[in-house]
């Protein structure tokens, strides 16, 4: 299995949240503060810099009020 890291579909999971959080109109530091975390932690795994895992992963998608099944569905193929 080749690494997911900057795979296309991983690029497709990036996008995704990115485009979820300007239709909130959130900035980073926003979501960043939802989540008690620096700026530079919604920077990074947005950039691909880092990966979250699980938890930060239904973290971030209560932030962003998404379904987190459903993203993780559209990432299926």
């Amino acid at each position: 299995m080749p690494k997911s890291l900057r795979s296309p579909r991983h690029q497709r999971f990036l996008a995704q949240l990115i485009s979820l959080r300007k239709a909130k109109g959130l900035t980073q530091a926003q979501v960043a503060d939802k989540l008690g975390r620096p700026q530079s932690f919604v920077a990074k795994y947005e950039g691909g810099e880092r990966r979250l895992d699980i938890i930060e992963f239904l973290d971030v998608t209560a932030v962003l009020d998404a379904d987190p099944c459903e993203l993780l569905s559209s990432l299926r193929t």
